[in-house]
């Protein structure tokens, strides 16, 4: 099982400071679990002139999960709760291990569900359950 699970947290048209309250949010609920780390991904150097914050990489984690068999579906399970509760904003998240990528945006409760289960399932180990 890939040990880091990499999360870009966008919203459209949101304010660089939006998506980075939204991103320590989100983090600060990871930190809880049976992880190693939750870092934020730091952004590349702002060019001479710019007036804007690159805003994708205001979002960016890495979750560490350590050896724990269940530390993915437990960020997961953290993941959709958090994304349940933003009734106010309509974040979308890529999700990332290894080469495999899943994307969620304006999504069902119920397709996140099934969408997470099935990326969780693909990380397991062998007849692990997720």
């Amino acid at each position: 099982m890939e040990n880091k699970l990499q999360i870009l947290l966008t919203e459209e048209d949101a304010e660089a400071e939006r998506v980075a309250e939204l991103t320590g949010y989100l983090r600060e609920e990871l930190l809880d679990l049976d992880v190693d780390d939750v870092t934020a991904l730091p952004g590349g150097e702002i060019p001479p002139g710019a007036r804007a914050v690159d805003v994708t990489q205001i979002g960016a984690l890495l979750v560490t999960l350590g050896s724990s068999a269940t530390a993915l579906n437990q960020v997961m399970t953290v993941i959709r709760s958090w994304l349940g509760r933003r009734h106010d904003t309509h974040p979308s998240l890529h999700l990332q291990m290894g080469d495999d990528v899943l994307e969620v945006s304006e999504a069902t409760g119920d397709q996140v569900t099934e969408a997470f289960r099935i990326f969780v399932e693909r990380h397991s180990t062998a007849g692990a359950e997720p």
